[in-house]
């Protein structure tokens, strides 16, 4: 399996994401201003890899400094994790990364020195945890596609945007690991083709059978009987279940609900914002018009100086969802009576039992 993030004990080596499928183009980042401009321009990219990338950052921030006290360490420690935490301020992985650098940093007692290789090993420990949570949601996720099932995809949400084997990809890549024969359709994700460049080279590097459609043929690919189930990423859900995801999750979900057919997220419990009400709270990335008036921001494909408007995501209520896939199990229908058990049992991130709800 492709590694999209590494530690190198110097570095954070990443693949620059931005020039797949064409090239494999390997990166090291060497300042926290580097993570940043990575993480922002998505040379690095995927709710958990970010999350990675930045605990990474963070501890490059730290150790290129001196430092006279535990308090000016932490100071600047929060002063870096403010600023990462600008670069995608949808994908709550970023946030939730940091803070939980920084809330045990403040805890730490050590000198400035042991704190600096502290933030190291913490970052250290949450990419390890994100690679043995996509491996759970792999194994869950793989429980509910079938054998000959042709299963429809968005966006990417395989190695490539994560610490492991992915999240809903990863439970294609384990049901094929299984010796199920599927069939994957990706959708090419408009406007910077995540689908088409990341997905289509990640299923091909597996040896995974799929073929590549335009965002906008999924329905008629439904109605003909082509897609027997949908599994898709998310960025943050919400605490009554609404989902946050690359932008164009929401149609998909409408098109189920109208065909009948099976629509789930799988994501990591780090996703889940608790401090998020509703989808209606969750602040929604807009990016540059580049975006859309120029596929891959090289060909200009409307008028110069077109106006439009690049929401990055967009947010697919509870109601759509059959059901959320993660490390400890798959929540069902109603999600917010599931997510709310999920929260009140402090338990869930403490041990390996299995939550069905």
């Amino acid at each position: 399996m492709i590694k999209s993030i590494q530690w190198t004990g110097e570095t954070i080596r990443i693949i620059d994401q931005t020039q797949l499928p064409e090239r494999l183009v390997y990166r090291e980042l060497r300042t926290v201003e580097e993570v940043f401009d990575a993480i922002r321009r998505l040379a690095v990219r995927g709710a958990p890899a970010i999350g990675i990338a930045a605990a990474y950052g963070l501890h490059l921030a730290l150790r290129g400094q001196e430092f006279s006290s535990r308090e000016d360490l932490l100071n600047r420690a929060e002063s870096v994790v403010n600023y990462l935490s600008t670069a995608r301020p949808t994908a709550v992985n970023l946030r939730w990364a940091l803070e939980d650098v920084l809330q045990k940093l403040k805890s730490h007692t050590g000198t400035p020195e042991e704190m600096k290789q502290y933030s190291l090993q913490l970052a250290l420990d949450i990419h390890r945890d994100d690679e043995e949570r996509c491996a759970a949601i792999g194994r869950y996720g793989a429980e509910v596609i079938q054998d000959g099932m042709r299963i429809l995809t968005h966006c990417n949400t395989g190695a490539l945007a994560t610490g492991g084997i992915g999240t809903a990809l990863g439970a294609i890549y384990t049901a094929h690991q299984q010796g199920k024969r599927i069939q994957v359709l990706v959708d090419e994700t408009r406007p910077l083709l995540q689908g088409a460049r990341l997905t289509m080279w990640e299923l091909h590097q597996a040896n995974i059978p799929a073929q590549l459609i335009t965002d906008n043929m999924a329905a008629y690919a439904m109605q003909r009987g082509m897609v027997d189930l949908v599994i898709v990423g998310a960025d943050r859900i919400a605490r009554n279940g609404d989902v946050a995801n690359k932008i164009g999750t929401y149609n998909l979900a409408v098109l189920c609900q109208h065909h009948h057919i099976p629509f789930y997220s799988a994501a990591p419990l780090s996703t889940f914002d608790g401090r998020i009400a509703s989808g209606e709270d969750i602040p929604i990335e807009e990016r540059p018009c580049r975006e859309v008036t120029h596929i891959w921001e090289k060909l200009l494909i409307t008028t110069p100086n077109a106006q439009c408007w690049n929401p990055a995501f967009d947010v697919t209520p509870a109601s759509l969802i059959t059901g959320i896939i993660t490390e400890k199990g798959i929540l069902t229908q109603p999600l917010s009576r599931a997510i709310e058990k999920l929260n009140l049992n402090s338990q869930i991130h403490q041990n390996n039992k299995e939550l069905i709800v």
